[in-house]
């Protein structure tokens, strides 16, 4: 990744890093995917009943889980 510029502070100590808005929203949507994967996993070790999408999907958007 060369396109990254580093702000130092007085001692020349990397502080800081500016990078393209492109490679940020890269990196934000990967953390979301990882999160993802990781609530998955953490569901899929869940012992219950599985429901319908239809149905999970309502109480999602109605707000009972």
């Amino acid at each position: 990744m060369s396109q990254e510029n580093f702000i130092v502070d007085k001692k020349g100590r990397k502080i800081a890093v500016q990078i393209p808005v492109s490679v940020y929203e890269k990196l934000i949507a990967d953390s979301e995917e990882l999160d993802d994967i990781k609530e998955y996993r953490k569901a899929k070790k869940h012992k219950g009943e599985p429901i319908p999408f239809d149905q999970a999907f309502k109480e999602i958007e109605n707000g009972l889980v």
